[in-house]
């Protein structure tokens, strides 16, 4: 059995397929798994608390993993010891989440392409064909993440609490989210995952993004993103695409081809869960 698993720091999608890519049940989910901010004994606790994972885990043979938190050595390693101590039969390889938006999103194998995450958290690599390239380092999300489901989590209870918000979003928001300055305060510096709870709220953007205010938020956080992190690679984007994964890109597709047009860089393809084309490329190898 392969085990093909896209994890965002919300939450983690694992795909069990044969060799030929058939799936063999439906898809499982945890909790998410980013190894940048939780500790091992949280990570293992999330995947032993999956029954089917349990009742896989001598079975797999092969185990292909992409997260959020993977882009660096120690919490990479991390992970991957987790998973060896519960797979043990597997062979187990981990990578960033955005390699798995790159091979998701891709036409051809060899297509060099910008890629971008945005989804609970963003991101954007060069691929030339082969290589990944990351020419700013990620510093998470109290620092970065422009135009990810954090960051407009942020930017709405911001603009709630600073009274920026028309008195009819306003109302909206409050019958929906509890509000109150201690449950947030509580979530946001005594539980795990901050950046999921604050992500959490990006749903009402969605939801309401026919609106003037919330066009203009996510325009404005799109802005931020094309210059800080598409922008990064303005000789690539002369001539390839940027492609986009993650629900946030998904759902407001409208407007970053409208940002791609005022900021110059042509859109390539949106993909909302990238686990699909995974499991494709890989098994396609075996």
């Amino acid at each position: 059995m392969i085990l093909i698993v896209d994890s965002g720091s919300t939450k983690c999608d694992w795909m069990p397929v044969n060799e030929n890519g058939k799936q063999l049940s439906e898809k499982i989910r945890t909790k998410g798994l980013n190894p940048a901010i939780l500790e091992q004994t949280e990570l293992r606790i999330r995947i032993l608390e999956s029954k089917e994972l349990i009742n896989y885990k001598n079975d797999v043979t092969h185990l292909y993993f992409y997260g959020a938190g993977c882009g660096t050595e120690q919490p990479k390693q991390a992970l991957k010891d987790v998973l060896s101590e519960i797979f043990t039969s597997a062979h187990i390889e981990v990578e960033e989440d955005t390699m798995a938006a790159v091979r998701a999103t891709i036409n051809t194998p060899a297509e060099a392409a910008v890629v971008c995450i945005m989804g609970t958290g963003s991101n954007c690599s060069y691929y030339d064909g082969v290589t990944l390239h990351q020419r700013v380092k990620s510093l998470g999300y109290s620092l970065m993440d422009d135009a990810s489901g954090n960051y407009f989590g942020k930017e709405l209870i911001r603009d709630y609490y600073f009274n920026h918000m028309p008195e009819d979003i306003k109302i909206a928001f409050e019958h929906k989210y509890n509000l109150e300055a201690d449950y947030i305060k509580y979530n946001l510096y005594k539980q795990p995952n901050p950046n999921a709870f604050l992500a959490g709220f990006a749903e009402f953007m969605i939801l309401n993004k026919e609106s003037k205010y919330m066009k203009e938020l996510i325009k404005r956080g799109l802005r931020l993103f094309a210059k800080n992190m598409i922008l990064q690679f303005k000789e690539e984007v002369k001539t390839v695409p940027v492609h986009f994964a993650g629900s946030i890109a998904f759902f407001t597709q409208d407007e970053i081809k409208e940002i791609a047009n005022e900021m110059g860089f042509k859109v390539g393809n949106f993909e909302r869960r990238p686990i699909e084309g995974l499991v494709k490329f890989h098994t396609a190898k075996l």
